[in-house]
């Protein structure tokens, strides 16, 4: 189906250009969303003579989201989550849950703007792309930890996946004799 751009869509066109989609697309996102008419010739003069207020609005949303960027430019949000020894989460952080931490910080972004192919499964500091707008894109950093106090040590570069930096125990420097008594004879004192 061949429709008419109302503003620019990421891999697909700019404003005004009139691309073939698939029907399917064209019907469920394109048209219900406002963001394409059907090309046809009526569509076509009624785009011509709306050019303008679409420009403008266009315009409006991209400054919006542009000043929502410099706001959010350089800052790293800290996400609280259960995990195990390894750093690996028990359950994990989805979209929905950073845009509950953006929300709550004061940022209105939606669930469709947050860019997370996989949810984040395991602790440590993550690079996440927010698209505020078909022109606009900006890369937060996640950090989710087990603590506040975690969270800012791995702010400073620590890696809390290790049993020094759970326990405070140097891996490489423990020995076997600090777990078993060397001088055992392998046989328990009742069994003598």
């Amino acid at each position: 189906m061949d429709v008419i751009l109302l503003e620019r869509i990421a891999k697909l066109g700019q404003m005004g250009e009139t691309v073939k989609v698939r029907d399917g697309f064209a019907r469920n996102y394109l048209l219900p969303l406002g963001k394409a008419l059907r090309a046809n010739e009526a569509n076509k003069k009624r785009f011509e003579s709306e050019r303008a207020t679409l420009e403008a609005r266009n315009l409006e949303r991209k400054s919006e989201a542009q000043t929502v960027a410099e706001k959010l430019d350089g800052k790293a949000f800290v996400i609280v989550r259960s995990a195990g020894e390894t750093g690996q989460l028990y359950g994990s952080v989805a979209a929905r849950d950073i845009v509950e931490t953006l929300s709550s910080e004061g940022f209105n972004v939606g669930r469709n703007q947050v860019e997370l192919n996989t949810p984040i499964k395991a602790i440590g500091l993550h690079n996440v792309v927010l698209h505020l707008h078909a022109e606009v894109e900006i890369t937060i950093v996640v950090n989710v930890a087990r603590s506040a106090d975690e969270a800012e040590r791995q702010t400073k570069g620590e890696s809390l996946t290790s049993a020094d930096a759970i326990y405070g125990v140097d891996e490489d420097a423990l020995k076997p004799e600090d777990f078993f008594d060397p001088e055992a004879d392998g046989q328990d004192e009742d069994d003598a």
